[in-house]
C-alpha cells in the first residue's frame, strides 16, 4: 500500500498512539475512513459522469489505461520491438565516443 511496508505501518501506529493517545485514536480512524469513503464515492460519481458524458462510443473506455506510468509500461518497457542497441545500454569509458548510426541521420 502506497510502497510501504510493515514496518513502515508499524511506525506510523506507534506514532500515532504516542502523538493523540489511546483515547483519540479510535475517533481520529473513525474520521479517516469516513474521508476515505467520501473520496471514493466522488471518484465513482466523477467516474459515473464522465461515462454518460462521453456517451457510448466510449463505453469500454478503461481509465486505467490513460495512466502515463502504465502508458510507458506497456508501450517502452514491454516491447519487443526494441532495437538491442537500446535495450543494451552502458556507461561510457573516459575518452570513448558515443556510438553513431550513419543510418539514423
Amino acid at each position: 500500500m502506497f510502497g510501504m511496508g510493515m514496518p513502515e505501518i508499524a511506525v506510523i501506529m506507534v506514532l500515532a498512539l504516542l502523538l493523540f493517545g489511546p483515547e483519540k485514536l479510535p475517533e481520529l480512524a473513525k474520521q479517516a475512513a469516513g474521508f476515505v469513503r467520501t473520496v471514493r464515492k466522488m471518484a465513482d460519481n466523477a467516474k459515473n459522469d464522465l461515462s454518460r458524458e462521453l456517451g457510448e462510443d466510449f463505453s469500454d473506455l478503461d481509465l486505467s489505461s490513460l495512466d502515463p506510468r502504465e502508458i510507458v509500461r506497456r508501450n517502452i518497457l514491454d516491447d519487443d520491438t526494441t532495437p538491442a542497441a537500446v535495450r543494451e545500454t552502458r556507461i561510457l569509458r573516459p575518452g570513448e565516443s558515443a556510438p553513431f548510426d550513419p543510418e539514423a541521420t
